[in-house]
C-alpha cells in the first residue's frame, strides 16, 4: 500500500472542497452586490405623479 499516494489523494480531495467553498463564498458576494443593485435602482426610480386612478386597470388586446 503506497501511503504517499494514500495522503496525496487526501491532500487532493481538502484542496478541491476548499476550492468549491470559496467559489460558492465568492457567488453568494457577487449575488448580494446584483441584489443591492437591483434595489438602489428600483429605489431611484422617481414617483408617479398623482394620475388618476382609472389609468392601467385595462388593456387594449384588439388594436
Amino acid at each position: 500500500m503506497d501511503v504517499t499516494g494514500i495522503a496525496q489523494a487526501a491532500t487532493t480531495i481538502a484542496d478541491t472542497g476548499t476550492k468549491q467553498a470559496v467559489g460558492i463564498a465568492v457567488l453568494k458576494k457577487a449575488q448580494d452586490i446584483q441584489a443591492s443593485s437591483a434595489n438602489a435602482l428600483i429605489e431611484s426610480i422617481p414617483p408617479v405623479p398623482n394620475l388618476p386612478p382609472h389609468l392601467g386597470n385595462n388593456i387594449n388586446t384588439t388594436a
